[in-house]
């Protein structure tokens, strides 16, 4: 353990698997308190074990970020639970595609907005609310990703235009809030060890053959890796980082 994040609050969502389990385990390991939310009640509860098994303090709360009810009972029961809001990491997100732009059904257009780009606006809105009444602000970190504002590949074009809206709207939200002592900031994973990454019908170890050709460092990056640079944003090392995307994809988009 720690001491760069003790006397802290971090909320996650997305927490009950890959990129956000990773995240909320590297929070409470470094001191924060961690609410971890996500739509799945099991798997909070399984990474709240985790937490809690490393010795660190962690609460596991279900929501649904498309709904700005649930986003905002998520955001005051987190600062009533452990007295504060200090850190934001907003990660829920879903893929959807394989299909051209013309064949994209709509259904799934409409859950790629709402989820990957809606659901970070509502989280941003209720957390700032919260954030800008604190004497000492606050930090958020967006999880977007290197296929969007740094990339493009067919099939996913549903996919990318949500993350490259989401590095922008980190943007922009940034200089909006940083008058009132909120840093925003985001992060553009690529290929990284969760299942998002893996084609249909591909094993870890075909996968792995795969990345050696397709990316210059020739594997995957690690979800502990990705943490790290979430936690870096959110960290007073990062104190003069406003409106940042720091991209971490094994060199893809170098």
């Amino acid at each position: 353990m720690t001491a760069r994040f003790t006397g802290k609050t971090a909320l996650v969502t997305g927490a009950g698997s890959g990129i956000g389990r990773a995240v909320a385990l590297a929070f409470a390991s470094e001191g924060a308190a961690v609410a971890a939310a996500g739509r799945t009640a099991s798997s909070l509860d399984e990474t709240v074990a985790l937490i809690e098994k490393a010795g660190g303090t962690g609460l596991a709360m279900a929501a649904d970020v498309t709904s700005s009810a649930d986003v905002k009972a998520l955001v005051q029961r987190t600062a009533e639970h452990f007295g504060s809001l200090d850190i934001a990491v907003n990660n829920a997100g879903v893929v959807r595609g394989g299909a051209p732009v013309a064949d994209l059904p709509e259904e799934d257009w409409h859950t790629l907005l709402q989820t990957n780009l809606t659901g970070v606006l509502l989280c941003l809105q209720a957390e700032v609310a919260r954030m800008r009444g604190q004497s000492t602000g606050g930090a958020i970190v967006n999880v977007a990703s290197n296929l969007g504002a740094h990339m493009r590949v067919p099939g996913l074009a549903g996919y990318i235009t949500t993350k490259a809206a989401v590095s922008a709207l980190s943007r922009a939200a940034a200089l909006d809030h940083i008058g009132d002592g909120i840093r925003i900031n985001a992060v553009s994973p690529g290929p990284t060890d969760t299942p998002m990454s893996l084609r249909p019908g591909e094993t870890d170890a075909d996968r792995a053959d795969r990345m050696k050709g397709a990316v210059p460092l020739g594997r995957v990056s690690s979800t502990a890796e990705i943490a790290a640079a979430v936690l870096y944003l959110a960290s007073p090392d990062a104190a003069s980082v406003v409106g940042a995307d720091l991209v971490v994809d094994s060199g893809a988009t170098a």
